[in-house]
Formats: structure tokens, sequence, C-alpha cells
């Protein structure tokens, strides 16, 4: 029994001496290092009884791998342990790329959908189209198999053969081609919006991405632009030596960009410009979200905080922590919170407080106690509490609920793949014409799908039923309880009718992007985006710009907008698919 209590015990300790502690065995108060090796003890204990007493037997692998994701969401939403089966994701997450076909899926019923078709990628040379329904790989039926093990299934070294059984219009066909190595483009679109105006619309700060950002860029000045739009809308981060790279594209050499701090004082750093810049003098909009998080936000409110430009929309989503990744054993990895980000104004991008978020995560009401004030280097007063508020504030208006039922349980997505094989000839965005025809043709989908649903006031209502059924008030009032239930039942065909609309944007563009890719759909909304729209209004307004930069007016509100901002929304539709 000795032994074995002294084999237990070097185990902790040899644990507890690899992760660079001492423990110390002396001493009437327990030190840090005997808390360590005391409730790993414990730990150890506890698993080995489970695993030999327990009436089922134990999955190890699962079991301590829940243990660990507990143990780190006690810490912060970005300390991520990434075991050995999903290496594939955090590569991606770091360089943007992966060995496969270029394509995003999701299950829906027994099968896997693709979702998108990356442009010029395998899936897309091979003729795959979203709406396709995955049916085997190589021969094997994917029947009931998660998405995670299909994206096993399709992800490979790049150049071996792959072959898709895919179901379409209720027919079966085989489509060959050989996997790739997947480099997700970071700049899906760039252009000159009008005489103007170059707009660059930036997704991922990817290994490099830096690249295509300044080639955007350059393609843009040679046309000759007055003005600047940086779209970061939706882009959640990556790496912070990109954003220092960004920023240098619009502020010349010497410019501190963010500078971390941290426990571990040797990873403290100060990140500056180095370079000569493509165009420093340029006017420049920058437009972020909720959605817009981490380099994204260094790169937006370094910007503000040396006011080089104007920042449009909404307040970021308010990630200021560091992450560095360190190998584990077994190919696995730790991505780790070792430090803070903060920018030139010295304010920390971190949200201040998590009490209160966003459904979506994202910084949400910070208490006035909590907030402190900084200074631009025109000496405008920018504030802390999380995240990027904008100089000019143009919020995204809410979809009304049939919309959001429509879009997120996919009948916007299943009549797109209807539409797109019903007019086959459509060769470019003129040519598309969502008439008042194919609206009641959708209507009448509809009906054959047999879509309904429940305001959030009839659930309401249901909830208030139940419960005064169960506190014996409904017998005695049923007359009330149905008279009020016949005023606030929803009319579906009333709602397809008034919000017309937004349901007709939504349409068409999830219908654009199944003829002209995501670069099409984004260029295609450009013109009735709310928040380009302003962002196009304040830089032609020279006056209003440099007001701003001077900080001679406060935060500019904006009327709120009237339907979901294109760009965000394209984002979201990617919510539950996987890369492939």
């Amino acid at each position: 029994m000795k032994k074995t209590y002294l084999r237990r015990w070097l185990i902790v300790i040899a644990v507890v001496a690899l992760s660079g502690v001492s423990i110390a065995f002396f001493g009437t108060q327990e030190s840090r290092e005997f808390k360590i090796g005391k409730n790993l003890d414990i730990f150890f204990s506890m698993f080995r009884e489970l695993n030999t007493f327990y009436v089922d037997e134990i999955n190890p692998e699962k079991l301590i791998k829940s243990g660990m994701d507990n143990m780190l969401k006690t810490l912060d939403p970005y300390t991520v342990y990434y075991p050995e089966s999903e290496i594939d994701d955090f590569t991606f997450m770091t360089t943007g790329k992966y060995g496969g076909i270029g394509s995003l899926v999701r299950n829906e019923g027994d099968f896997t959908i693709v979702t998108e078709v990356y442009k010029g990628f395998p899936a897309d040379l091979a003729g795959i189209k979203p709406g396709d329904i995955i049916k085997k790989v190589d021969g094997v039926l994917l029947k009931n198999m998660i998405t995670d093990k299909v994206s096993d299934k399709l992800k490979g070294d790049p150049g071996t053969p792959i072959t898709l059984t895919i179901e379409r219009n209720g027919k079966e066909s085989d489509f060959q081609m050989k996997r790739e190595r997947i480099a997700v483009p970071p700049v899906p679109f760039y252009g000159m919006i009008d005489k103007n105006t170059g707009y660059i619309r930036f997704t991922n700060f990817t290994q490099n991405c830096i690249d295509e950002v300044k080639s955007a860029l350059i393609s843009l000045k040679a046309q000759n632009p007055k003005q600047i739009i940086l779209d970061l809308r939706g882009n959640p981060g990556g790496l912070l030596s990109e954003a220092v790279e960004i920023v240098n594209l619009f502020v010349g050499p010497g410019n501190e960009v963010v500078s971390t701090k941290g426990k571990v004082k040797q990873f403290d750093s100060d990140y500056k410009t180095t370079k000569s810049p493509v165009d420093e003098k340029i006017a420049l909009a920058v437009i972020i979200n909720r959605g817009s998080a981490s380099a994204s936000e260094i790169v937006a409110g370094a910007i503000q905080d040396l006011d080089r430009g104007i920042i449009i929309g909404q307040r970021s989503y308010g990630k200021g922590l560091v992450q560095i990744t360190r190998p584990l054993s077994y190919n696995t990895q730790l991505k780790v919170t070792t430090a803070k980000y903060y920018i030139p104004s010295g304010r920390c991008i971190q949200a201040v407080d998590f009490s209160h978020p966003n459904e979506d995560g994202s910084v949400g009401v910070i208490p006035d106690s909590l907030i402190r004030e900084f200074k631009t280097r025109n000496g405008r007063i920018v504030r802390d509490g999380g995240g990027i508020a904008p100089d000019v504030e143009v919020m995204s208006g809410t979809l009304s609920q049939v919309a959001t039922e429509l879009y997120f349980r996919n009948y916007i997505f299943d009549y797109a793949t209807s539409y797109y094989w019903k007019h086959p000839d459509i060769k470019t965005p003129e040519q598309l014409k969502f008439s008042d025809a194919d609206y009641d043709d959708f209507k009448n989908f509809l009906i054959n799908r047999k879509f309904n649903y429940k305001t959030f006031t009839e659930q309401s209502y249901s909830e208030l039923i139940s419960n005064a059924k169960k506190e014996k008030y409904y017998a005695g009032h049923k007359e009330a309880f149905d008279a009020l239930e016949k005023d606030i039942t929803h009319d579906l065909e009333q709602d397809l009718k008034e919000f017309k609309p937004e349901i007709t944007e939504l349409l068409m563009d999830e219908i654009i992007g199944r003829y002209f890719y995501e670069d099409g759909a984004i260029k295609w909304t450009i013109k009735t985006d709310e928040q380009i729209q302003k962002a196009v209004e304040v830089l032609n307004n020279k006056e209003m710009y440099t007001s701003i930069l001077n900080g001679k007016s406060g935060a500019i509100q904006a009327s709120r907008g009237t339907t979901k901002t294109a760009p965000v929304f394209l984002a979201s539709k990617k919510t539950g698919s996987k890369l492939i």
C-alpha cells in the first residue's frame, strides 16, 4: 500500500515538476505548490476509483477531455485544449490553410449538405454546388454521420484523389477530384464602389493575409480613389503580427500599434510600424460590428487612437487577450492566454465585465463606474470597458421573426437551391430580377413544405396557459384566455406580405451567391448596405470627417438600419458549417 501511495505521489511530483513548479514539503501552511500536488493527487484518485467501480465502462479520453475543458472554462473563453483529432481545425484558424476540397458543409437530416463552395478550388472545378447532398465518400455511406466525421473523410493530403457521391434534385452522381492545399482568401472582394471610393472586404487575419490586403490597396490606388473603406465586420481576428502590418499600410514607420502585458514579463512586447506605408494621407473609414474581434479591434483601435481614420458601425466584440500555443504530449496543443492587448492610447480592448454579455458573447452593457477615459493623438476622448466604440454609430436593424425563422431553418437556403436549378441561364447579376411571380412561387414553396412558426408572444402565451392550468386559474377564465389567443395569433400570409422587402433581400442574397460566389454577393449588396453608405457619406463630407478626427464633434449617432446589412449576414450563414 505504501509503495502504491509513493508511486502515485511520484507521478504527481513529476507532473508538477514538468510544469515548472517546485514542491515544498516543509512549513505549517499549505503552499501553492502543495495545493497543486494535493489536488492532482485527488484527481488521480478519483479517476482510479471511477475506472474501477463505475457501473458502466468509461471512456477515458472523453472523461479527461471533459474535465480539462471545464477546468479551462473557469479561466477565459480563449484558453482552449486541442486534442490530436482537432489539430487540422487549429491549423486552419492560424494559417487559413487545410487539405481538402474547398467548401462548407453542415448536417441536415440523415446526411451532410454543401452550404458554400469556394471559387476555383476542387469542389467548384468538379461542379459541386451549394445544396448538394453528400451521400458517400469513396463509396463509404455517410448516413447519420456527424459533420466532424464527414470532415475527417473529406480532408486529406493534397494531391490525393477523392470521389463524392452527390444527390442533386433526387438523382445521384459521382464527382471525382483531387484534394488541394486550401487557403481561404482573406479578401473575398475589393473594388471601386463609386468614382471616389475604394472598398476592401477583409475577413480574417491568417498568415500572410497582409499580402492580399496590400495587393488590393495598391490595385485600388491605381484607380486614383479619394478615400478608402476597410470593412472588418464579422472578422474574428487572428495573428497579431498581421494586424500591425495592416495598420502599417496607412501609418508611417515608428508608430506604436499595440503592446502586450502579462504575468510572464518575457512575453511583454511593443509592436510598432517599421515600413513605409502605401498611403498615410488618403481619407480612411474602418467599418466594425460586434463580430469584429481581436486583431480586427487592434486595427480599428490603432487607426482611431492615431487619428488616422474614422470608425463606423457598432461597438466591437471586446477581445483583448493574447494567446500563445504550447505543444502538449501526443500531438495535442494548448492555446493559453498570456497577456492583454493595449492600443496606443493606453486602453485595453478586453471587456472588463463578463456578467452581461450579448447573446453572441460580445461585450454588453458596461457600468459607468468601470469605464475610464483615454486620449487619442489629437486629444479626442476615447474610453475602455470593452471593444472599440465607433466614431459614427450605425446599428444594423433587426430582422422580423418570420424572416429569422425562414433563414435559420434553411427555407431561404433551400429555395435558393431550387431557384438556381430552375434558372440555369443567368450569366450576369443584372439578369437577376426577383419578381412578384417569384415571390409567389416562394410562398407556394413554403406551403408545400408546411412552414409555420410561433412568435415569441405566442410562446409566452403557451407558457402562460401552462402555468394557469397548474395553478387552476385556466378553467375559470377560459373565455378570457381564448380571446387573448385570438388577438395575439400571427397571420402567416400577412407576415409574408408585410415583411416581403426584407425576405426578398435575404432570398436575393442567397441566390446571387449561387451564381457569383461570395464576392458577387458582397458586390451586389454594397449599394443597399447602410453602414457602407454612411461611411461614403461621411468620407464625402470633408468638414465632418476632419471635425471627427480633430475632436470637435462627439460620436455621431446615425439612424438605426431598417434591414440586416448583407456582409454581416453572409458571415452568419457559416454558423454550424464546417470547412472541408
